[in-house]
């Protein structure tokens, strides 16, 4: 179950639903995505699904700045050495 960029854009773009609104529903996409991944996952699967993460993270900058570049660095500890 990886989300594709239209459904991660659509929430992202709603313009009725507050800022924490959408910061929630993009997280719980995330959450679910990783909650369907068992041992016998493929890692064509993980890699899908961490792709899709970085996706849902890079939207959620575009909201919050902050919380969206510490959760982009999470996933690439590398990355936070070159932004000091």
């Amino acid at each position: 179950m990886v989300h594709t960029d239209n459904e991660i854009e659509k929430i992202a773009s709603y313009k009725t639903w507050s800022d924490n609104k959408k910061l929630d529903r993009l997280l719980e996409m995330d959450c679910k995505m990783y909650c369907y991944l068992g041992s016998d996952s493929t890692k064509g699967e993980r890699n899908d699904v961490r792709r899709a993460s970085k996706r849902i993270y890079s939207s959620i900058k575009k909201i919050d700045n902050t919380l969206g570049t510490l959760l982009l660095q999470s996933m690439d500890p590398s990355e936070i050495l070159n932004n000091i």
